[in-house]
């Protein structure tokens, strides 16, 4: 049996969890979000949320440990959040933001301007004598996830001189470069 399936998912006071034809809705403080689900039976008991499969099937088994981690994140995030963050290492290499509206200056002839989804929000840092930030957050991690991927396909790191846009604490493989 999927290890992470059959743990149950805790629910933390102030949110809600609802089961209803193929639908599981999570709403909470920071907002509601819903995930289709199928061949798997999800009972919310007290405040837990309990998978069962009905099959021992392949697919039934592999969308076992899926779901009980889809449902996890929807907890998590309307209940906390999640956020990330990237660093912009370059000369010259800016963001700022106004609004959700996300205008990065990484070394090409024109800024790149990114319109974000209302539901992520956009902070961009920059303090003196550290590179600057950018830090998102979002109560759906997918989406704060793919947001974050796509700014930093914009410039990935480098593998010589280590510029471009990465995750803050993300380590960057150098390599030597030609020697004379």
């Amino acid at each position: 049996m999927s290890r992470i399936g059959k743990s149950p998912v805790s629910i933390p006071e102030g949110v809600t969890v609802s089961v209803n034809d193929g639908l599981v809705t999570v709403k909470g403080k920071l907002g509601e979000l819903t995930q289709e689900f199928s061949e798997i039976e999800i009972k919310v008991e007290e405040n837990e949320v309990v998978l069962e499969r009905s099959s021992e099937k392949k697919n039934f088994k592999a969308k076992h440990g899926l779901y009980r981690s889809l449902i996890q994140n929807m907890v998590e995030g309307v209940s906390q959040g999640f956020t990330k963050e990237l660093e912009l290492v370059g000369v010259g290499y800016r963001a700022s933001n106004q609004g959700q509206k996300l205008d990065l200056a990484v070394g090409f002839s024109h800024n790149i301007v990114m319109d974000l989804a209302p539901e992520v929000k956009v902070e961009a840092i920059a303090e003196k004598g550290k590179n600057p930030r950018i830090k998102l957050t979002s109560f759906d991690k997918q989406l704060v996830g793919q947001v974050a991927a796509k700014i930093r396909s914009f410039r990935t790191p480098e593998p010589y001189k280590g510029k471009g846009i990465r995750f803050v604490g993300e380590q960057v493989r150098r390599k030597a470069g030609k020697s004379a």
